[in-house]
């Protein structure tokens, strides 16, 4: 993700009675100070936490990310969804869009940390009586090598649900992850599990907790005219309520479901 110059170096004479030639040596690649880069995707179909949120469709996503060379970075990224129009919640809404910043390092050789905001914003109006489902979350995450864990906590109502009638802010997500690599084959075996704890959201059909998991392959293209572009696909459940996720269509967005996407940085 980080573009790096070369620097090099005159090392001198080392002795003029052998007038040795001057040599020059290749130092490690500096680190930029500012880095912008940015990512475009192309998947089957949007899966946040084990829900769709395209009925079934295709999502294009994309955004930019900034980083500064003492761990500091911003970022924005946003993908077509329709799930606010197909629970009748907005009169009409397709588009979410993310903005977020925080600091992330790295400790002990194979650890790295990340703490952050991230607002979830979808334009639109929403119906009468309904809560905008704009969301603001904190996260902390932490990885070893190719695992990662990363728990979410909702400032507002969760994406404007109230299951109960009660708010829902206080609601956190757990995400436990695996990317583990194949060799040098550049493809890795993915895992996921994650749990999610709406607060408030009672029991029965208005339970909105639950736990889901995927799991699938990823493989990085070497060379040619797509090098370093993404291919995967992978399969997504959960055990969450279908009554609560089914949206005014009958379409269930909690069912199990296998995805394909390609996705690039630059």
């Amino acid at each position: 993700m980080r573009n790096a110059s070369k620097v090099f170096l005159l090392a001198g004479i080392t002795s003029a009675a052998l007038a040795a030639p001057i040599a020059h040596a290749q130092a490690p690649a500096a680190t930029p100070e500012h880095t912008l880069t940015g990512n475009v995707g192309l998947y089957s179909e949007y899966i946040f936490r084990g829900i769709s949120q395209t009925a079934g469709k295709p999502a294009l996503q994309g955004g930019f990310d900034y980083a500064h060379s003492s761990g500091f970075y911003l970022g924005t990224w946003a993908s077509n969804a329709s799930w606010l129009g197909d629970f009748g919640a907005y009169t009409k809404s397709s588009l979410e869009w993310d903005f977020y910043g925080g600091y992330k390092g790295t400790f002990a050789d194979d650890f790295s940390y990340d703490v952050g905001l991230l607002y979830y914003y979808y334009p639109g109006t929403a119906n009468p009586g309904i809560v905008k489902a704009d969301t603001l979350e904190g996260y902390v995450g932490i990885g070893w090598k190719f695992l990662s864990a990363k728990l979410s906590y909702n400032f507002d109502d969760y994406f404007g649900a109230r299951p109960a009638g009660e708010k829902t802010d206080g609601t956190w997500y757990l995400d436990l992850s695996a990317a583990y690599p194949l060799g040098d084959s550049g493809a890795s075996l993915v895992a996921h599990y994650g749990i999610v704890d709406v607060k408030n959201d009672g029991s029965g059909p208005t339970e909105a907790s639950y736990e889901d998991w995927k799991i699938g392959v990823a493989y990085v293209i070497p060379g040619g005219f797509m090098k370093g572009a993404e291919i995967g696909a992978y399969y997504s459940g959960n055990n969450a309520t279908e009554a609560f996720y089914t949206d005014l269509n009958g379409y269930n967005t909690a069912k199990d479901r296998g995805v394909f996407y390609i996705k690039k940085s630059f």
